[in-house]
Order: structure tokens, then sequence, then C-alpha cells
């Protein structure tokens, strides 16, 4: 591997792991505070729909990173896969990657935001529970394709 894209490789899985720490954070600190907030404050100072929207803001700025995640993995393994530097599970890696990633920052994000933007009750309603409920599963399947894919490539990077 040339010195050069050694450097690269170097500078892709530290970006791809920092962004793994992300999402495993916000989903799991995050979340945990938010959503407990009278236990920090000492009273019951937010609603559970206004916790639920500082969560939402809080993904929505996650999504940004992302969107340049979706953009960093379509070069780098797109550089990779032209040069016939390939394996089957690096690619179905890749393309869960790509397609949880789309869905979290494209579909998920902007669909709760919608909700909550309805109100209250638009939260409480069955539409609402299931599409958050999908979101929490696409998020885990993200991570762990993401963990996968860092792992071949840390595996192909140290031959």
């Amino acid at each position: 591997m040339k010195k050069n894209f050694r450097m690269l490789t170097m500078g892709y899985l530290i970006f791809l792991s920092a962004v793994l720490g992300a999402v495993l954070y916000a989903g799991i600190v995050v979340t945990a505070v938010t959503f407990h907030s009278n236990q920090w404050l000492g009273a019951d100072v937010l609603t559970r729909f206004q916790e639920g929207k500082i969560m939402t803001e809080n993904f929505l700025r996650l999504s940004y990173v992302v969107n340049v995640l979706v953009v960093v993995v379509v070069l780098y393994e797109g550089y990779k896969f032209k040069k016939f530097e390939r394996d089957t599970l690096t690619q179905i890696a890749t393309f869960f990657v790509l397609a949880t990633a789309l869905l979290f920052s494209q579909y998920y994000i902007p669909d709760i935001i919608s909700m909550q933007q309805q109100g209250e009750a638009m939260t409480k309603s069955v539409a609402f529970v299931n599409t958050h409920k999908g979101s929490e599963i696409n998020s885990k399947i993200f991570a762990l394709s993401l963990l996968v894919l860092i792992v071949q490539n840390m595996r192909k990077a140290c031959k």
C-alpha cells in the first residue's frame, strides 16, 4: 500500500470510528440524560414532548455528520472497488452503512421533525411510535454495519 494511501486509510478509519462513537454516545448517553432531565434538574421542568424536541435537535445535528460520512464512504470504498480491492463482507457492510445512514438522515429525522411540528398529540400516535421504533432499529443496524466496515478495513490495512 502506498504511503499516501495508507495515511488516507488511517484518516478514513479515524473518521469512521469517530462517527461510530458519536452515534453510540448520542444513542446511549445523551438519550438517557435528556429523557431523565428530572433527575438532573431536581424537578419536572421539561415535559416528555420538550425532552423529545431537544433529543431530535441532537440527532438532527448528528445527521449532518452522517451525511458527510456517506460521501466519504462512497468515495473511499468506490476507489477501493475500482482498484479491485474488494471482498463480499466489505461490500455488504458498505451497502448497509450507506442505506441506514441515508434512512436516518433523509427519512427518519425529517419525518420525526414533521410529526413533532404537528404537536404533542401526534407524538403519542401509533404512526410516531412506529417511526421512532424504526429509527432505533435503523440506528442499531447502522452502528453494527459501521463497526464491521471499520474492522474489515483495519484488517486489510494491517496486512
